[in-house]
């Protein structure tokens, strides 16, 4: 693969939000082209305007930006090669349309859609699969310019050869070839003047400088007739490189309905960005080493496109979701905190707690950031609790034995100043207290945990939910469990 002057181009339609596919797409472009010291490309393709969705343009933005695919040139900072959005080039594709039919490599087609529709329902009828029969493939040209004179409406077709084959060269898949006969005259330009996807997308990636194309595979069928066009015009062909589709299993896509098709989906169950992006990296691409956790520049650095792989890639929750957990423990504190933030703040509102304490607590415990507002609802307001929760066969604790733990525990932190009120501070007096006691550790911490949380679960024991509450708070809520106990 050639690996000087590479200029790549992410060319998403602004059709809705982000799919992962797509999203995984934009990712190896962008590796590909930072690896070899190369520019990554915006392209917006917007020729489609019938699926066109307001703001969908932002998602695309917002959603790279996100994810740290920052782009050297695209439609909002500009670059050498714009406009880089396609229909502010509208004047362009019929150039270049026209100009294929001079050179007989195209031509102007004044099929009806009514005929069009009569055809195919034939063709459908006799079991074939519908496709256009070249009816106006070899107008005179004489009768095509009257046509045209009259005004009738027409679309441009590429003139397909009758005979032989087309080659082309795919990194992955290396040499395909196609009978030229498989292959339908595509239209290049439409009745409303707008270019066709696949016409427009050829055009761009020369006049871009376009040097290497990553896409899905399902682009391989359409790419024999993209080479015919490269060929017509005597531009240079660019690197092709094709993966695989992301399923979730091996006979279904990823689906809408459970929210695993599309980035925005997993943003909201609480997966943390780079996380995602390393997960979706791995899908359909092997490392070399056992290592599986990458940032995006640990990416740039290990990624070859030897590792990619020919067969879909499955999607595994189970697989993200670890991937997930082990980036949170492994950023730092301040990382995990920006990013627990808004959801601690979802149950938790009080400014008089210790946060860093909280925020050290959460981090070896969590997998998802949206476990975080279950596991702060305690810190506001006691919930109600019964007694059962003091029950630990493990530590042989029980209601009774809770109530001389706690009752022993509680002169200890009434004697702590408010001063000395620290994670440190409360460990050293409290293991005291214990090895005064002669009792095993959750004898006094599982009972001290459960009258601070009034839950079975939290983030963290007895000694860091007392830092947490701060004195205040913590022995009135110890006092509370003594009564109740009482």
């Amino acid at each position: 693969m050639k690996t000087e002057n590479i200029r790549t181009r992410f060319a998403p339609s602004p059709t809705g939000f982000m799919h992962i596919g797509n999203l995984r797409t934009a990712l190896y472009t962008y590796i590909i082209a930072k690896k070899y010291g190369g520019k990554f490309i915006l392209r917006i393709e917007d020729t489609d305007q019938g699926r066109f969705v307001e703001g969908a343009t932002d998602v695309i933005y917002n959603t790279l930006r996100a994810c740290g695919l920052n782009w050297d040139e695209g439609p909002d900072i500009g670059g050498p090669v714009g406009p880089y959005i396609q229909s502010e080039r509208m004047g362009i594709f019929k150039e270049y349309a026209e100009k294929l039919v001079e050179m007989g490599h195209a031509y102007y087609c004044f099929c009806t859609k009514e005929r069009m529709e009569q055809l195919h329902a034939e063709q459908q009828a006799q079991g074939m699969t519908p496709a256009y029969d070249r009816h106006c493939r070899d107008l005179p040209k004489e009768e095509t310019e009257k046509l045209l004179a009259a005004g009738t409406p027409y679309v441009i077709r590429q003139k397909i050869p009758l005979d032989g084959t087309t080659t082309f060269h795919d990194e992955l898949y290396g040499d395909i070839t196609v009978p030229n006969a498989d292959l339908d005259d595509q239209i290049l330009l439409k009745a409303d003047g707008m270019p066709t996807y696949n016409f427009a997308n050829v055009v761009d990636d020369h006049l871009m400088g376009i040097t290497h194309v990553i896409r899905g595979n399902e682009y391989l069928s359409s790419t024999p007739k993209y080479n015919l066009l490269y060929e017509a015009f005597g531009w240079e062909v660019p690197t092709y490189i094709h993966v695989e589709r992301i399923m979730r299993d091996a006979n279904h896509k990823l689906s809408k309905r459970d929210g695993d098709a599309y980035f925005g989906d997993f943003v909201e169950k609480g997966y943390y960005i780079p996380a995602i992006l390393n997960y979706i990296a791995l899908l359909g691409w092997a490392p070399k080493g056992e290592n599986e956790i990458f940032t995006l520049d640990e990416l740039i650095k290990e990624f070859d496109i030897s590792g990619l792989s020919k067969s879909p890639a499955i999607f595994d929750p189970v697989k993200m979701k670890a991937i997930n957990g082990e980036w949170l423990r492994k950023i730092s504190h301040e990382e995990f905190k920006a990013a627990a933030l808004p959801y601690i703040r979802q149950t938790c509102k009080r400014e008089d707690i210790n946060m860093d304490v909280l925020v050290n607590a959460l981090q070896p415990r969590t997998e998802l950031l949206t476990e975080i507002p279950e596991k702060t609802d305690f810190i506001d307001e006691l919930p109600e609790y019964d007694t059962e929760l003091f029950f630990n066969k493990k530590m042989k604790t029980t209601p009774e034995t809770a109530l001389s733990a706690l009752n022993a525990v509680l002169p200890v932190l009434e004697d702590i100043p408010e001063s000395d009120w620290t994670e440190e501070k409360l460990h050293e007096a409290v293991f005291a207290e214990i090895e005064r006691l002669g009792v095993k550790n959750g004898w006094v911490l599982l009972p001290m945990r459960a009258a601070l949380s009034g839950k079975a679960l939290t983030p963290g024991g007895g000694i860091e939910l007392a830092a947490i509450l701060g004195k205040s708070d913590s022995i009135s809520r110890i006092k509370k469990a003594v009564e109740k106990l009482s």
